[in-house]
């Protein structure tokens, strides 16, 4: 076992736990040539590398490289090991949080045939559109119940837009209309 000192167990555990390991930002109170030669030490070791900063991903650079890009300072797998952490568990909680962090893609909703909901977009969908007082005898709910379908699975589930305008001899009718 390789005897670490203070400062090298507290840069390589804090890298453990950030994403893709990046050993930036250094313990506070280590600057100057004090974190150079602990940085060049522990890369000597083969416990630090120097890769290319993602600036996509906001990373802390260690060195700009002069052509916009900049170096930073990621934890290898041989301090993984120098502090006791076997690399594929530090990959497997990589791969969980980076799985909790992708939005999943959501997929089309349709609503089933046969239903009261597929009647009334039925209804909503004709030319002529459709009246409360049809939608309220067609399904048999209340008025508030097909206004509340109307506003929550339609319009906000389905993404569908239902518009309604006052016509002469008809009251108001309801249509679904074109997506914006």
């Amino acid at each position: 076992m390789i005897k670490l000192t203070e400062t090298q167990t507290i840069v390589l555990s804090a890298g453990a736990q950030r994403p893709d390991n990046i050993a930036l930002p250094l313990p506070k109170g280590l600057h100057g040539a004090a974190a150079k030669m602990a940085v060049t030490k522990m890369m000597m070791h083969g416990w630090l590398q120097k890769v290319d900063a993602d600036l996509r991903k906001s990373e802390l650079i260690r060195r700009e490289t002069g052509d916009g890009h900049g170096t930073t300072l990621v934890v290898t797998e041989a301090g993984l090991l120098a502090i006791g952490i076997e690399p594929v568990v530090v990959q497997t909680i990589a791969a969980i949080r980076k799985r909790a962090a992708e939005v999943p893609a959501l997929k089309p909703l349709t609503p089933r045939v046969g239903t009261k909901q597929a009647m009334l977009i039925a209804m909503l969908q004709a030319p002529e559109g459709t009246t409360m007082e049809a939608m309220i005898a067609a399904t048999g709910w209340q008025a508030h119940t097909v206004r509340g379908a109307m506003s929550g699975a339609l319009r906000k589930k389905l993404g569908l837009v239902v518009t309604s305008v006052k016509e002469e001899g008809r009251g108001r009718v309801y249509r679904i209309g074109q997506r914006d």
